[in-house]
């Protein structure tokens, strides 16, 4: 079932029977949902199956980070399984976006391909510790420019980045921003959060949201606040 809401809740479980638990409190009309590497590691495409089954657009969470050809066969094969979107590490390089993106086009396959620019939980320590001598906003900016240029559809990114990336990718660019927390909800392990309102305002275009939505005692309900609070932005 197709949906345009902006809202990807993420199915963060250890188990097929607990994921689709949640699955059946959410509407698929009214948001897509997110398998992880957890997940997807312990229950394998049954999990895919069932949720499409369900009416829900998948984004499959697992970025790759391999070989070339590796990567190219692996988005391959979750494109094949008719998930709504799959992501990659752009670190991995261009000649590794390069190969997925064009491996898509190549067998007509709609997917959207996206790339991890820097984890949610980094800080400037983090990455120096990597090497890595830049900021996180730094090298967010440079992955977003590196991965539109190897032919992705956006990137994973901060709410706190969106704005410039919109700015240097353009609106079209998918923005998908975890660290996502309603103000009803606790930071939890994520460092760079932002609102669902502030994440839009500043340019992401789907929000992914976890333990405010899938711990709530109705989580229906919450969603729907969130709703409500994109409703005015």
């Amino acid at each position: 079932m197709a949906t345009d809401s902006p809202l990807i809740i993420a199915l963060d479980y250890p188990s097929l029977d607990a994921a689709l638990c949640m699955a059946d409190q959410l509407e698929p009309s009214r948001c897509r949902v997110k398998v992880g590497k957890e997940l997807f590691t312990r229950s394998g495409p049954a999990v895919l199956e069932a949720l499409h089954g369900r009416g829900f657009e998948v984004f499959l969470d697992l970025k790759f980070h391999d070989i070339p050809n590796t990567v190219a066969s692996a988005v391959q094969a979750a494109a094949e399984q008719g998930v709504w979107m799959v992501n990659v590490h752009a670190s991995g390089g261009r000649r590794m976006m390069e190969a997925a993106a064009k491996r898509l086009q190549d067998h007509h396959l709609s997917t959207h391909l996206i790339a991890v620019t820097v984890l949610t939980s980094m800080q400037t320590e983090d990455l120096n510790e990597t090497g890595v001598a830049a900021t996180p906003q730094e090298q967010v900016m440079r992955l977003a420019s590196l991965t539109q240029q190897s032919g992705l559809s956006g990137v994973v990114c901060s709410a706190q980045e969106s704005a410039q990336i919109k700015a240097l990718c353009g609106a079209e660019f998918l923005k998908v921003t975890p660290g996502i927390r309603p103000s009803f909800a606790a930071a939890n392990d994520q460092q760079r959060i932002m609102t669902p309102s502030e994440a839009m305002r500043a340019g992401s275009t789907h929000l992914v949201v976890g333990r405010p939505v899938t711990q709530a005692e109705d989580p229906m309900a919450a969603l729907a606040a969130i709703e409500a609070e994109l409703a005015v932005v």
